[in-house]
């Protein structure tokens, strides 16, 4: 996009979203390319230079593993021609992908940094270009390396990140860990330092996306683990508190987590609460089970982080 041969180069990877949005009579729909997304903030120019990728158009409701993989594989083809990488992608799947590629792309010096809006770009009361122009000031900023989502001034490390608001321009919360940064004004003020700059990138291209979360709810039945066995080789159980198994005054579910566990399979003990992680030790009713079966707990993972880490 620029022939000055200071500035870095950056390569956007557009892969549809809120931000690409456009009305049809059934409603918003990713069509914009990745070219008419860049048109809009024309001052990039004097920041660096861009070029650009339309990897695909969709809404991030469509986008699962088979995505994240292929934009995994886009940037590990590109890593030596860029300096870094701005990855926009619809707001309701963004953490999954952020954390995604944290575990299929790590130690990375070069900053991949992902955005999006809660309005299209091509609105004019969006939040679209601030985001992206925010991006792309993260990403030529010498502090930025790995995988980040830039969202409303703030660069939240891509493992900690969590959609917690539908429709605000501050969709995106770090949870229980702080910002690794804000962007005012196009300067990046570092609060936390996450510095790869002397690693060699580490890529992992590839995903088991055999994995079930299951929510437990009062009166939920163990009988749901038989169902599981046949379709997941992995369950990630969301529990209530800090993390525990109900009995019912029976046995069912101990014996269908030890059954589940004696098959060869992948447990894993989340909490449904969002801020401060599970301890299942601290009640007799995590304690017991997690005593006799060793179960591994996510702790303050991100249920995101965690469905992510257990499909690498």
């Amino acid at each position: 996009m620029s022939e000055n041969g200071n500035q870095k180069r950056i390569l956007l990877i557009a892969t549809g979203g809120t931000i690409a949005t456009k009305m049809t009579k059934d409603g918003l729909v990713p069509q914009m390319t990745s070219q008419e997304i860049l048109e809009c903030i024309p001052e990039i120019a004097n920041i660096c230079e861009v070029h650009t990728i339309q990897l695909f158009n969709l809404d991030s409701t469509n986008i699962c593993h088979v995505q994240w993989i292929q934009v995994a594989k886009c940037i590990q083809s590109h890593y030596t021609q860029y300096e870094g990488f701005v990855v926009t992608h619809g707001t309701d799947t963004m953490a999954y992908i952020a954390a995604a590629l944290s575990y299929m792309i790590q130690e990375s010096p070069k900053p991949i940094v992902i955005t999006g809006s809660q309005k299209s770009i091509y609105r004019k009361e969006t939040d679209g270009r601030v985001n992206l122009l925010n991006a792309f000031y993260y990403a030529i900023s010498p502090y930025a390396s790995g995988v980040h989502i830039v969202f409303d001034g703030k660069a939240i490390l891509g493992t900690r990140a969590r959609k917690t608001r539908t429709k605000s321009y501050n969709a995106f919360s770090s949870i229980d860990y702080p910002e690794t940064a804000w962007i005012r004004d196009g300067r990046v003020i570092p609060i936390t330092e996450e510095n790869y700059v002397d690693r060699v990138p580490k890529f992992y291209l590839n995903l088991n996306p055999s994995v079930f979360v299951l929510k437990l709810i009062p009166g939920i039945s163990a009988d749901i683990f038989s169902y599981l066995k046949e379709k997941y080789d992995a369950v990630i159980i969301e529990s209530f508190g800090v993390g525990g198994i109900p009995s019912y005054g029976n046995q069912d579910f101990f014996q269908a987590i030890g059954d589940w566990i004696q098959s060869g399979k992948f447990l894993i003990m989340a909490t449904q609460v969002p801020h401060e992680g599970s301890d299942m030790e601290v009640y007799q009713v995590g304690y017991a089970i997690k005593e006799r079966y060793h179960l591994v707990e996510s702790y303050d993972m991100t249920l995101e982080a965690v469905v992510a880490k257990t499909m690498w």
